[in-house]
């Protein structure tokens, strides 16, 4: 096969039990939680519009293991991470006996760190339990799929299960308030202002199913999507992005003056394009563009989900172009990578259709496209694309999940 080989669930566990070995003998880890990432299919930059979107969960994501700790007479935590990568440092301890705040170093603790400070809101200050947690990622990082929401998602699994399992006491968080949560700990902790579609996949998925969420009131209607002459087939650009580098922000804010301009919360509430037209001149031209997609983007979704549950793929492909071309012309965050990887799939017999995935300024594409077509596709983009592509192929998979460890280590 030409397209990259998956880490596998349980290769990820056996990587994390290694480590976890090594940094700590005569030990074992007692809890293990999983979250997936996740492709959106069409809806893209919608979510924090309050409008509609049309992912499904993948066989990647982030796990994370480890146990409590004695200490709770000064609780403290331990975290690591597994990936290379990484300029910062992998680990450090964070001591929860005061009010925890955004870390200055390493960054990548504030995704964890974020969604630990607005669970332990829910919990006693006398409840509180120190733990140690080794985490470990497959999804490509920058890559669209949704790696940030995964480790928050993981993360809020993990803390979950040990308070469970420590105290016998129910937190009952339901899957939408744990999604929720989620997402505020990366608003407030890793400054990224995203909507609430990441972490809300990552909860909800379901094995094959796409999901078609409801952001205005975090409702949502699962699509069947489970023609095996089929394949989800993501190409990752390797062009690499990141959201809190101010174009995401600027985007946020311009839906957000052009639906104050046309007298609503948010642009989900625009009935129609004429409406937007008839602002246009109390507003910019860049604002006018952001709002033109996401009100096109609102309906395209719609009309997309209901297109895949009546098995129309070529209408389903041909809304995926048409949300690719105005994420390009008229939401600018398409990149010339982008649009030759989908000018290069929509060139392959067998493809229905292809769109930028993701926040966009690089990332990944995703196509729907015929098995029989895709190790076509794949050699038609590495032999024309000017880059040097990776392709992961998908199929619906289930949400966030603990594990049991006890199960795996008797195998």
């Amino acid at each position: 096969m030409s397209s990259e080989k998956l880490t596998t669930v349980e290769e990820l566990q056996a990587n994390l039990i290694n480590a976890y070995h090594e940094e700590f003998p005569n030990d074992e880890p007692t809890i293990c939680a999983f979250a997936p990432g996740r492709v959106n299919l069409i809806g893209e930059h919608s979510d924090y519009n309050s409008c509609f979107v049309f992912p499904m969960g993948i066989s990647v994501g982030t796990m994370v293991i480890g146990k409590a700790l004695d200490d709770q007479e000064n609780p403290k935590c331990y975290f690591r991470t597994l990936a290379e990568d990484l300029k910062e440092s992998k680990s450090f301890e964070l001591d929860i006996t005061e009010q925890i705040t955004p870390l200055e170093s390493p960054k990548w603790g504030n995704y964890v760190v974020g969604v630990l400070a607005l669970f332990l809101e829910r919990i006693k200050p006398n409840k509180k339990k120190s733990f140690r947690a080794l985490i470990s990622t497959s999804v490509p990082i920058g890559g669209g799929l949704s790696s940030s929401a995964s480790i928050e998602v993981a993360m809020c699994t993990f803390l979950e299960i040990l308070y469970r399992d420590e105290y016998a006491y129910d937190l009952q968080l339901s899957q939408v308030e744990k999604a929720l949560l989620c997402c505020k700990a990366e608003q407030t902790y890793a400054n990224v202002p995203c909507g609430v579609m990441d972490q809300y996949i990552s909860c909800f998925a379901k094995a094959d199913h796409a999901i078609l969420v409801d952001c205005k009131n975090n409702t949502s209607k699962y699509v069947l999507f489970h023609d095996k002459s089929l394949c989800i087939l993501v190409t990752n650009s390797n062009v690499k992005h990141e959201l809190t580098s101010g174009k995401f922000a600027e985007n946020v804010e311009h839906c957000q003056q052009a639906a104050k301009i046309l007298g609503h919360k948010n642009l989900r509430d625009v009935s129609s394009i004429d409406e937007l037209e008839q602002g246009r001149d109390k507003m910019s031209p860049v604002t006018y563009r952001r709002a033109h997609h996401v009100i096109t983007e609102m309906q395209r979704t719609q009309a997309g989900a209901q297109a895949l549950e009546n098995k129309d793929y070529k209408e389903f492909g041909r809304l995926m172009y048409e949300s690719h071309e105005s994420l390009r012309k008229y939401f600018e965050v398409s990149c010339a990578e982008l649009d030759q990887l989908v000018e290069l799939a929509r060139s392959v017999d067998g493809v229905f259709g292809s769109r930028m995935t993701g926040a966009g300024f690089g990332g990944c594409t995703v196509t729907l496209v015929k098995k029989s077509s895709v190790e076509k596709c794949i050699e038609t983009i590495k032999n024309n694309y000017k880059g040097k592509a990776t392709f992961y192929q998908f199929e619906p998979s289930d949400g966030a999940r603990s594990i049991d460890l006890k199960k795996s280590n008797d195998k």
